[in-house]
């Protein structure tokens, strides 16, 4: 299972910590898409998303943390937008 993520305001900084606090989590790989918009826009992040990746040995509680790791951050941050799920 994986899932992209966007907060399109977050700092590049911030979206490192998440996806090494995600990281921490057994069964769970991430990777930071680049931002791939045409335009710049100082107030956008340099991002583009952040792919989260479940091994297949990734237990429910690993989907759980994820998910109160997100909100963590989107209570602070603003909330993510999820762009896919596969």
């Amino acid at each position: 299972m994986s899932y992209s993520v966007q907060n399109p305001k977050l700092p590049l900084a911030v979206y490192r910590e998440v996806a090494a606090h995600l990281s921490q989590v057994e069964g769970v790989q991430t990777e930071l898409t680049p931002q791939t918009s045409k335009q710049f826009d100082y107030t956008l992040s340099q991002v583009g998303s952040l792919e989260i990746q479940f091994s297949e040995t990734a237990h429910s509680e690993a989907r759980a943390q994820v998910e109160k790791i997100l909100a963590y951050y989107g209570d602070r941050f603003g909330a993510w937008t999820i762009l896919a799920q596969a």
